[in-house]
């Protein structure tokens, strides 16, 4: 096999990538090996972010490579997906910062905001100079936030007043910027804003006890009577159907996260069978075990075509909310077997953090769980197969 190639990408998919592509796709796996792997489990274990990364992550291109205000290089969908899943293959976590600065967050202003905010925001933020957050989950609304949506903007003057909590909201200890997402009380539509946390009324605490995605600064957020001018409004946005989009872009990339997060518990799986020896021989060589790894890589490949052409789908503008909904299910779930399996071919040494597994087991919860559950994604699939919406 080719050096340059991921001895998981079995089919060489790699291959569809650009050579422009293929290097800045070495770039940032060496930097994850180097960089990245040797401290994760320490962060993991105690729940903290290496900001430290921040900097560096944006020097790699990785913050806004997809908008034209902020990207280093002409990219592809397939491309930014193939990053994800390098990244997620060491950690998801440091993965999930990426997607939800360059994602959520900037694809926010890049698809809502007016040229002004675009040029004022994403090149700030692809340099990591002002680090930014998404404000839709809410205490008591998450896959039904297109109705159920409660914190609310008045139009008051030359402003808005928010008032409402948000919760899971990613980067959110540690931003500058949180886009938040309010229902207008004027007309009950949802508007999207840009909130400076320093703004009087915000608060935001970090959620504790998580066992899953603990690198991952999810905070409860909290306004009272936040005032934002008009200007920090996101014109593009009038609808839940305007922050769909954003969803639907980074739901892909979600996919690719699984596929990668995949992939590192499958790699910690392989090394350990070749090396763990027992009945006198390494256990790579019983076949209950290669067939468990066998497995692990057909659900592999299977989900790297499928997010494959979701990404190809964008690249050529063609690309539907079902469609990105499909990839997210299908490699969520997969990951979700191949994790397992590969835990268990490790046995009681699955369970060990430094083992490398085990996070990456953890892990596949968050990744399953966020971006649309697999039932809300089956049901955006199930009304494009059938014309009925079965949502409620």
């Amino acid at each position: 096999m080719r050096s340059d190639l991921l001895s998981s990408d079995f089919y060489s998919f790699q291959d569809s990538l650009s050579p422009r592509e293929v290097e800045a796709t070495l770039a940032v796996r060496d930097f994850f090996e180097a960089e990245v792997g040797p401290i994760v489990n320490d962060f993991w274990a105690r729940a903290e972010f290496p900001s430290h990364l921040v900097k560096p992550l944006a020097g790699l291109g990785l913050l806004g490579a997809a908008w034209e205000e902020s990207r280093q290089f002409e990219n592809s969908a397939q491309w930014r997906g193939w990053i994800a899943l390098e990244m997620s293959r060491v950690d998801a976590s440091v993965s999930s910062f990426v997607g939800v600065q360059s994602g959520l967050a900037m694809g926010s202003i890049a698809n809502g905001g007016s040229p002004a905010q675009r040029q004022e925001w994403l090149p700030q933020m692809a340099t990591g100079e002002v680090v930014g957050a998404f404000g839709l989950t809410e205490p008591l609304s998450g896959s039904d936030s297109a109705r159920g949506l409660r914190t609310t903007a008045e139009r008051r003057g030359e402003g808005w007043v928010l008032n409402g909590a948000k919760r899971w909201i990613g980067n959110g200890t540690f931003a500058d910027i949180v886009v938040i997402a309010a229902r207008d009380a004027a007309d009950g539509q949802v508007k999207s804003f840009l909130v400076p946390t320093a703004t009087p009324g915000f608060a935001a605490a970090k959620i504790e006890g998580k066992q899953s995605l603990r690198i991952v600064q999810n905070a409860d957020i909290t306004l009272q009577d936040v005032v934002v001018p008009d200007e920090l409004r996101l014109p593009g946005v009038e609808s839940f159907r305007d922050v769909a989009t954003v969803l639907r872009l980074t739901r892909a990339e979600v996919a690719w996260q699984a596929v990668g997060n995949s992939i590192g518990a499958y790699e910690a799986a392989v090394a350990y069978a070749r090396e763990r020896e027992q009945f006198g021989r390494p256990i790579g060589a019983h076949q209950l075990v290669q067939d468990l790894l066998a497995r692990c890589l057909g659900n592999i490949t299977a989900s790297i075509a499928l997010c494959m052409q979701v990404s190809r789908l964008l690249d050529e503008g063609r690309q539907l909310d079902e469609h990105a909904a499909l990839a997210k299910s299908f490699a969520t779930s997969r990951m979700r077997e191949t994790v397992a399996w590969s835990r268990e071919i490790l046995g009681g040494n699955g369970i060990l953090l430094q083992n490398d597994v085990a996070r990456h087991f953890a892990d596949a919860e968050g990744i399953y769980s966020y971006e649309g559950t697999r039932e809300m994604n089956s049901l955006i699939v199930g009304r494009a197969i059938t014309g009925h919406a079965a949502f409620a």
